[in-house]
Formats: C-alpha cells, structure tokens, sequence
C-alpha cells in the first residue's frame, strides 16, 4: 500500500476522489461529491470546496445530509450543539453508526459519550479534507464496535507546501462571531512540513438566555523518512453551551416553538421550584407556603421550564502514524493515538432542593434548586495496523485494531442560594453537597481482519474477508447507589463481509456487497447501556443479554453520461436482538433505564443520488432515499406475556423519504448555491401513537473570490443563510429517549432563518 499522507491510516482513496479534492484555477472543482467508482459498498464522498461553502464552524455531519439515507437533525443552525445534534441512516440511529478521524476512532459520537467524543471537538471544519459516507456497514478494517449501520470517515487536510497563512472571521445572527487563523511551515529543510491552526466561535442561543462556544488547537505534521513517512496530529478542544428546553407536542402547541429555559430569571426558577414543591410533584417538602400551587401564565408544570442546563467539554486527542512499503510487495501502517475527555452536563434542578432548604429557620443559600451533573473522564490508548501484501491479482489486506480505556462517570449535587444563582453554568462546578453515584468503567477492545480483493478481469472484482471482535467491560462502583459491579463480554469471532464490482463499460458499472455486523455493549450508567439499571437487574440481564448485530445486502448502479453522473442502489438489512431501554419520569430526574432485549428489525430501501453539470458555470445535485423499517416483534415481560404490542410498527425516529436538491453556480470569482432538504413524518413512540411532521427547508450562500494581484490575492467574501424561508419544525426528537407511547418532553425545535458573513484571506 502507498505511504499514507494523511495522518491516520485510511480507506483506500481512488484516483477520482483525489483528483475531486484539486481546485482548478478558476475555483472550481472536477467534482463536490464523488460516488465511490470502484468501491463494492453503497458510498460517497464530500470535498473540501463542497466543505466550504457550508457556514464556518459546522459539523462535519451535518455536511452529508445531503446525501441519499441521511436523517441528519439539530436544533442550531451550525449543527454542533451536541445535544440536539442526530444522525440516523436507513434505519439505524447515531449509536449504531461508526465514526473515525484519519482512521482513530471516535466511538458513537452520542452525547455523555463513553468510548470518543464527537466530530466538531476532534478537528475544526477548516482543517478538513473531505467526509466519506458508507451507507452500510463499512470496510472491515474501520476501527469501530458500534457500526451495524453506516459509517462515517473524516480526514484532515495535509499541510502545505508552501510556506504561508490563512485567517477567516466569520459574524452573524444572534452575536455569533467565529475567527480561524493557520499557519503553514511549507516543506522544511528535513522535507517535512506542518501546520499549526487556531479557532475561537462564540454566539447567543436563538431563543433564551445563554451561549455557545468553542476554542480549538489543531497541530498537524508529515514527515518523509526514507520510504516511509511519520506523520501525526494533535487536537486540543475546549467546549462550553448552555442547552435548549426539551419540549413535548402539547408545549409546542401551549407554550410554542421559542418557549425555552428560564435562564434570565432566577426569581421565577426559585419561585417555580417552590410551587412545585408546594402541590407535591417533586417529592420534597413544601419549601415555602406563600408561593402557593398555581403556576403563573401557560405554564402547567415544573417541568416546562427549568433554570439553565449547559455541556462541558474538554478534550485532547493525538495520534502518530507510521507508513510505507516494508519489503517487496508488503506495505503497512500503523497508528498510536491517546484521546482524554473531562466532561460535565449540568441541570438546574427542581427535584433536589440544597441542603436544608425546608429547615425552619434556614438561610438564603438554600434554594429549592440543585445543580445535578453527570460527570465524565475518557482516557484511551490504542493501536491501529493494516498491512497489504500486492500478489497481482490478489490483494491481500490484514490488521487489527487494540484500545484500553478508562472511563468514570459520577451524578453529584451542588447547592445555590435561594437569593441569586452563585454557579456559572459555563464553568465546571466544585464543591458538592452529595454524590449519588459514581462509576468507573473499563473496556479492552480486539478486533482483528483479514480481506482479499481479487481482481479476476479488468472488468470484475471480488473482495471477501471477515473480522472478529472482543469487548470486554468491567464496572466498578466507587460511591453511591445503585450498587453494580460486574463485567459482560461481546464477542463475535466471524463477521463476513462479501462483495464485487463489474465494470460493464466506462459509463456503467455495478456493485454488490453482504456485511454481517455486531455493536459491543456501552459501558455506562446512562444511556442504552446493560450497566444503566441496578445490581439486580444487572445480573438478570448479563448472562443472557445479546449484543446487537445486523446483515445487510445491497446492490447497485454506478453511472457516468457526459455531463451526468450517479448511483441507484436497493438494499435489505436484518437487525436482530435490538436493545431497548425505557424508563420513567421525567428526563432530569434520572431514573436507571430498564434494558431488554426487543426482537429485530427488518428495513429495506432505495436511494439514488445524481449530479448534472449542466454548464461550466451551473451544476445540479439531487438525491432521494425511501426506507421502510418496521419491529418484527411485540415486547414481551418477564413471564412472556405480550405486554407491548409493536410488531409491525415503524422504527422510530425513521423517515420513509428524505429528499434533497442543490443549485451550484460559478463564474469568474461569483459562486453561489441553494439546497433544499426535505424530511417526511417520524414517529416518537415505538407504538406510534405520536409523531412530528414532515418539514422543508432551503439554506443558501454565495460570495466573490477576488483573482487580482496585490492585497486582494486570496481574498473572498461569504455569506451563509440557513433556514431561508423562517420555516418552525421539530428538528431533533428523542432528546430524552422514546417511550412506547404517548405525548413526552423530548424534543427540540429547529433554528429559524438565521446569516453569516464570512471573511476569509490566504497570504
């Protein structure tokens, strides 16, 4: 295999994709999105250009939204608030999905992640090269335990060549300010070269009170030596949001779309809180009878409206990787990397009053208000190699992939003062009053592949191969209760993977591929996780609880006519022994999820995706996806009576048509675009009994790249408008889980219409 020239260990890039990534002179591109010739999976990719004309400072995913069988949903117009933020794909939700960064993994990239973080704190958009998109499963050697779906794969840009320096500052709606600066050390005298970047965003939430902000570091270098190169990045991330209400359908009818956290009047908080209290529904002693048991205006209950809530996020992530050709026809790579996290997510709460707050006679610093937190460390080594011996016709890939880590977890209490808010919710909290649990966590994960793609003509290509998986988790509890130790184990020792391609002539060309797949067990005590529930239902459930695994087929049809180029594919994915968790109350209060075991899932689909340069100036970009994924089983209790009838039911949170178009013009140094998405109904109860409607919405930019010598080289004016017409929709549901049926506070309205001006300038 040739010598990587990115920083981690990489999927093989064809001819096509690297040429797509080389900006023409005139500023545009061969290609912005590529759809995989050669590859034996359902996958495309997105380029840098394409990468950025979207607003500075957006998630890498909400880039592939556009792509066919992409559910991608936020509540903010960047989509990197992190609670809202969702990807599913046919079927499968963001926990069943797979992410890496140059090859290190980045685990589910959920929120109060356990084993990685998420994208926007690994790299800033700028840094990025491109985004690959496999619909399915994935190639066998991407070091992931939670990809029964599709994966993603970022990579990071190289640095240049040439010594030089690029600044972007981008300004717009509700204060949001974003400046980005790189330098480059263009190829030194030892003939490597690296870069050095720096991004500071701030902004106001668009409803309520609070904000968002990010300060991130990336340091990337290659370095030839000899016939090798080592090349590695570093990333240092420091993210800080106050979060948006949790709303059901009766708020939004009630209270609507811009009803949010209270985080601008304490006095009604405490006041709230004390009502609450006062009518019984938090459990804790009335804390002041004078406030009485109405609550003022529409609001019906104390979970309408909390305090404030924020994420708290500091990360650092590196990786060294080694590649080239080792002897005659073997070649490899193989990368270490170390990633640390110290994470709060805080809640102002209602049900925890501070201490002493129902004492007669008791001070002014104690509220009826609690800030609870669950906190978070990560720290996880690994290893990843890959070595492919060239044997003509057979080309002969192995690996494997080794990661420890340590993960801890605690839910703490801190107190506040019944006169004024004494904590900032954007700083991490010291200082608690009680621990309710705490946890520590450790997983050791093994996988290993083995892969021979065959080239038996010009025309046809086969690749067969397996891998095999080990995951071992132990808990241990530290302080508190529920009490759990223990460790469960997923394994699997044969995952096949099976596909071709068959080149029919230089415009058709057509690919299959079969991929058997498991997702290993979380490790936590929140989430969709066996150790989220008590000791008890612990050792109910751990010698007999399976892991999830999937089979998915899918064949399809590449093509290439003169200016038109794109794919159809069909597939059909059987998912069994699906893991679901339910539990009670409300969100904040924190109940132990209940985990079983829930039957399986069939879904089956189409998506088709197609680009039509249409000029040299205009080019068109359409795709659409149906998918239908329905429960094949009830829910059946302890005694194996039906107590959930859902068979038949629609998958939640599962659109059965996504619909995307884009506009792209250029000339001279004008470009402009205009994308349309479009998502159909989802449901939110797995009985589905509720559901959100389908919505539209269109997002637009355009600017001016200056070609003039002087001090207008390099330079360019954006600008970015996202929910262009002011549509309200439900963007994000399942914020607080699914429940079987019913109205409940999970989810999250959509930004409105919301411009940027972007600023940028290379020297």
């Amino acid at each position: 295999m040739a010598a990587l020239a990115c920083a981690m260990a990489t999927s093989s890039q064809s001819a096509e994709a690297a040429a797509a990534e080389a900006a023409n002179a005139d500023g545009t591109v061969e290609e912005l999105v590529v759809y995989g010739h050669g590859e034996a999976r359902q996958v495309q990719s997105i380029t840098a250009q394409e990468i950025e004309s979207v607003a500075p400072g957006s998630s890498p995913i909400k880039m592939v939204e556009k792509l066919p069988g992409v559910n991608f949903q936020s509540a903010d117009a960047f989509g990197a608030y992190e609670w809202s933020t969702r990807i599913s794909i046919r079927g499968f939700n963001q926990n069943q999905l797979g992410f890496t960064l140059d090859g290190v993994p980045l685990g589910d990239m959920s929120y109060g992640n356990f084993n990685g973080l998420h994208i926007s704190r690994a790299i800033a958009s700028e840094d990025l090269s491109r985004v690959d998109l496999a619909q399915g499963s994935g190639s066998l050697e991407t070091a992931s335990t939670s990809n029964l779906g599709g994966t993603l794969k970022f990579f990071s840009r190289d640095p240049s060549h040439h010594l030089g320096a690029y600044g972007a500052v981008t300004g717009g709606s509700d204060n949001t300010w974003r400046f980005f600066g790189r330098v480059e050390t263009g190829d030194l005298p030892t003939g490597g070269r690296a870069y050095l970047s720096y991004a500071h965003q701030d902004g106001d939430k668009w409803k309520g009170d609070g904000e968002q902000k990010q300060q991130q570091i990336d340091f990337k270098f290659v370095q030839p030596l000899g016939q090798l190169t080592l090349s590695g990045f570093y990333d240092w991330s420091r993210r800080r949001e106050n979060d948006y209400q949790d709303l059901s359908l009766g708020m939004i009818k009630r209270l609507g779309y811009d009803w949010d956290n209270i985080s601008g009047d304490y006095a009604l908080a405490v006041r709230l809180a004390d009502i609450a209290n006062n009518r019984g529904e938090t459990g804790a002693p009335p804390t002041n009878p004078a406030a009485g048991t109405t609550y003022p205006g529409a609001i019906q209950t104390v979970d309408d409206t909390y305090y404030n809530a924020s994420g708290l996020r500091n990360d650092d992530l590196w990786a060294l990787t080694l590649a080239g050709p080792i002897a005659g026809p073997l070649s490899a790579t193989a990368t270490l990397y170390n990633h640390k996290d110290d994470g709060q997510g805080t809640w102002f709460t209602p049900y925890v009053p501070s201490p002493n707050a129902y004492t007669p006679g008791a001070t002014t610093n104690n509220s009826p208000l609690s800030v609870r937190t669950t906190e978070y460390t990560i720290d996880r080594t690994g290893v990843t190699a890959a070595a492919t011996l060239d044997l003509g016709a057979h080309q002969l890939r192995f690996g494997g992939w080794y990661e420890d880590n340590d993960f801890s977890q605690a839910r703490r209490f801190y107190g506040l003062d019944r006169a004024a808010n004494n904590r900032d919710s954007l700083k991490f909290m010291r200082g608690p009053f009680a621990t309710q649990w705490a946890y520590a966590f450790t997983t050791k994960t093994t996988q290993g592949f083995v892969e021979d793609q065959w080239t038996v003509t010009d025309q046809l290509k086969i690749n067969a191969g397996f891998k095999a998986v080990r995951v071992k988790s132990t808990s241990q509890t530290n302080v508190g209760a529920p009490v759990i130790n223990g460790e469960i184990v997923s394994k699997d020792s044969f995952l096949p993977q099976v596909g071709a391609t068959y080149r029919l002539d230089g415009a058709n060309e057509f690919f299959a591929t079969y991929t058997e797949n498991m997702r290993a067990f979380g490790a936590a005590h929140t989430g969709l996780s066996p150790f989220a529930t008590t000791q008890e239902g612990f050792n109910a459930i751990r010698n007999t609880l399976q892991p999830e695994t999937s089979k998915t087929g899918e064949a399809g049809w590449r093509f290439r006519y003169g200016p038109v180029q794109g794919v159809a594919a069909v597939y059909y994915v059987k998912f069994d022994d699906r893991l679901i968790g339910t539990s009670a109350g409300a969100g904040i209060v924190g109940n132990p999820t209940i985990l079983a075991n829930a039957g399986g899932v069939t879904s089956k689909g189409f998506e088709t995706a197609a680009t039509w340069s249409v000029s040299e100036d205009w080019s068109l970009f359409g795709s659409y996806a149906y998918n239908d994924s329905q429960y094949d089983d009830d829910i059946l209790n302890a005694a194996g009576v039906v107590s959930q009838r859902i068979s038949g039911k629609t998958v939640v949170d599962t659109p059965k048509h996504l619909l995307n178009g884009q506009v792209t013009f250029h000339h001279g140094g004008w470009f402009a675009n205009a994308s349309a998405h479009y998502t159909s109904k989802r449901f939110f109860t797995y009985t589905n009994d509720q559901s959100v409607p389908g919505y539209a919405t269109v997002d637009a930019s355009a600017g001016y790249r200056f070609a003039d010598e002087g001090w207008t080289k390099g330079l360019e004016v954006q600008v970015n408008v996202t929910n262009l017409f002011d549509k309200s929709y439900v963007a994000t549901i399942g914020s607080n889980g699914f429940g079987y049926s019913g109205d409940s506070q999970t989810l999250l309205a959509g930004a409105p219409r919301q411009a940027f001006v972007t600023v940028r300038k290379a020297f």
